[in-house]
């Protein structure tokens, strides 16, 4: 496996697209070809917004900035943002959010509710102690873990839908958004572009990747998938998507490596320490980015047998996993035919059910 603690998310979901020519006509036929991108720096990671048909700057603009403010309110880095306010007045009193801030907590406890707490947003304290991903990466000694462990607890969180307000329990508790806002930001930016009349557009938000209709012939677009194992650029399966999201979890996107011992950055909330696991990675697809994104990292920490079990007991949300002997599991709903895959890499294989 490479050893890069600062690799980011989007390296391992890479969309492919064949270009191909196609003559405008007076019925307003799109040259793929003259597709417009734009890149940001967001959330943390590089957010790339590709527009297929008909560009706007002014549509470009407004989804950047629709980004820039999901941050800028629900950022742990930024220090007056509400989740950061949230997180200061934990075990003193409650903050007044946003309707933003307030879905996405709301959302983020059903997915806890629904993983039984492998995913949850409580996490913020051991996320802060290891700080995996960043320059002073480290492994806290086992008392610093002990104490921590008693604030992860997503039914600590209170939320009071009247007045919008967030009340973390305990003092020291944190709330951290990472494995679910980029999800929320690129549903919001499809419904900007969805205003300018775009609707053949890629948004790939750090890996989040959400189609928007078709590509330019009509065909869905063909989204590759990572292999985990592999430099960049090395796909273990294309997915045929339209209208969908996916987003995929795996240890591989921030790690740090201590006396030949990895760590990776999903940590279990029960033990402190980063999952046990054989897969190598896990990904959603669904309509809705925000759920793929939460969901993706639940059913990693999950496993592989829990995992597939909540996927399958979920309506038009589907799964794919891969573990270290290079096997593939799907969820039922390919076994149905409703979402087209082709394998591009020999060494792995789908395990029938």
């Amino acid at each position: 496996m490479k050893h890069n603690n600062k690799s980011i998310k989007f390296f391992f979901i890479t969309i492919i697209l064949a270009i191909i020519l196609v003559s405008c006509t007076k019925n307003n036929e799109i040259n793929e070809s003259a597709a417009e991108s734009q890149t940001k720096l967001l959330l943390g990671t590089s957010c790339k917004i590709t527009i297929y048909d008909y560009p706007s700057e002014n549509a470009f603009l407004q989804a950047f900035n629709r980004i820039e403010e999901i941050e800028n309110k629900m950022s742990i880095r930024i220090a007056s943002s509400e989740v950061s306010l949230v997180n200061k007045n934990a075990g003193i009193k409650p903050v007044v959010v946003s309707d933003d801030t307030f879905k996405v907590i709301k959302e983020a406890i059903e997915v806890a509710k629904l993983s039984s707490g492998a995913f949850d947003i409580t996490v913020g304290p051991l996320v802060s102690a290891w700080n995996i991903g960043s320059d002073g990466a480290r492994v806290p000694p086992q008392e610093e873990i002990d104490s921590l462990l008693p604030l992860i607890d997503y039914k600590m969180i209170k939320l009071n839908e009247k007045e919008k307000s967030v009340y973390l329990e305990k003092e020291g508790m944190m709330i951290d958004l990472g494995g679910i806002a980029k999800g929320y930001a690129a549903d919001e930016v499809a419904k900007i572009l969805t205003s300018f009349n775009i609707k053949k557009a890629i948004i790939n938000l750090g890996g989040n990747v959400l189609t928007m209709g078709t590509r330019v012939d009509d065909t869905k677009w063909r989204i590759g998938i990572q292999n985990p194992e592999s430099e960049r650029g090395g796909y273990v399966m294309i997915v045929n998507l339209e209208d969908l999201a996916l987003v995929t979890s795996g240890p591989y996107e921030r790690f740090l490596v201590i006396d030949g011992v990895l760590y990776h950055h999903i940590l279990d909330t029960k033990t402190g320490y980063p999952v046990k696991t054989n897969l190598t990675s896990a990904s959603i697809i669904a309509h809705n980015s925000f759920i793929a994104d939460a969901l993706s990292t639940a059913i990693y920490s999950l496993g592989l047998e829990k995992g597939l079990a909540l996927i399958n007991s979920i309506d038009k949300v589907e799964a794919i996993f891969i573990d270290n002997n290079n096997d593939i599991y799907l969820s039922k709903g390919f076994e149905e035919n409703s979402i087209n895959y082709v394998l591009s890499d020999d060494l792995f294989k789908v395990i029938e059910q």
